[in-house]
């Protein structure tokens, strides 16, 4: 008998952060789940007609509404009177998120659909060429944010999507990493278990787009969390209930593990302003042991 949840056999790249944390998300769930999954890296590897790895119903979304289609079937199985037997979940990467799908997400939240929605965080979109996203991080290189004679990457920080959706109201909100696979599962596991709209954020590294080795993936999510770039926090009702502290970790010894950063390395003043970035965070949600967060009085 198979009690997988998520079968091997996948067409991703070796060491694919997502790929390893939709395992941990799937696990955590069990198999009275449904999981509404947008266009995107995730789809194309795991349901290559006429297979699939998923081992729960899958439904393919478009690339802009995973978040609709999921509270059409979270108000389709309330009115079977099935929903208290079955979690529904909305899962997109970090552009069907944060840019062509913020929309219905935040319609989502905002009328409350009992769904939870994991974005799968690997800055950029994927899939269609490595173009930035509204979560690719500063001077970041992508296709369409080269590095260059005239050109630093992108010229854009990252979206607070967590913050966004935190000023909706929800009941829990989360952030997570592939890096701290025990601390994924948790957070997953409590988000089940609360009613009403739950976000999740899953920072999931990306050997094609990043330009590492694939066995670095692991090394790579803890290093982003360690240096404070990638904040691990908790949110329930709009206040800050949790943070994972950290001694923070320079910013270069995040950056120089990736190609897509390569361009910055020997230029201070760009180095600068990714540590100010960790810096901030740090302060705000209070992550170096020992100190409180200003986001608490929030």
């Amino acid at each position: 008998m198979n009690n997988s949840v998520y079968s091997p056999g996948h067409t991703a790249c070796a060491g694919c952060g997502q790929s390893l944390a939709v395992r941990l998300v799937l696990e955590a769930t069990g198999k009275n789940t449904i999981v509404v999954n947008n266009t995107g890296c995730l789809e194309v590897f795991s349901t290559k007609y006429p297979e699939s790895a998923f081992e729960v119903p899958f439904i393919h979304s478009l690339f802009e509404n995973a978040a609709a289609v999921a509270s059409g079937v979270e108000a389709a199985l309330k009115y079977l009177g099935k929903k208290e037997q079955i979690n529904v979940i909305a899962q997109a990467g970090d552009g069907g998120t944060a840019d062509i799908g913020l929309q219905a997400l935040s319609g989502m939240m905002e009328r409350g659909h009992d769904v939870l929605y994991v974005c799968y965080d690997n800055e950029a979109y994927m899939n269609t060429g490595i173009q930035r996203s509204g979560l690719t991080p500063l001077l970041a290189h992508t296709t369409t944010s080269p590095k260059g004679s005239q050109s630093w990457g992108n010229l854009r920080p990252k979206k607070p999507m967590p913050e966004i959706a935190r000023a909706h109201g929800i009941p829990y909100v989360a952030v997570a990493s592939i890096g701290f696979p025990q601390d994924i599962q948790r957070k997953v596991k409590k988000a089940c278990s609360i009613k009403g709209p739950k976000y999740i954020q899953i920072h999931v590294p990306c050997p094609l787009g990043w330009q590492y080795s694939p066995q670095q993936t692991i090394e790579i999510g803890k290093l982003a969390v360690e240096t404070g770039l990638y904040p691990l926090i908790e949110y329930e009702y709009g206040k800050l209930t949790a943070v994972r502290k950290i001694s923070p970790k320079p910013v270069e010894e995040y950056l120089k593990t990736q190609g897509r950063f390569k361009h910055i390395l020997d230029k201070p003043e760009q180095i600068k302003q990714i540590q100010e970035i960790a810096d901030t965070n740090i302060a705000f949600y209070g992550l170096r042991i020992e100190e409180q967060p200003a986001a608490s009085a929030a």
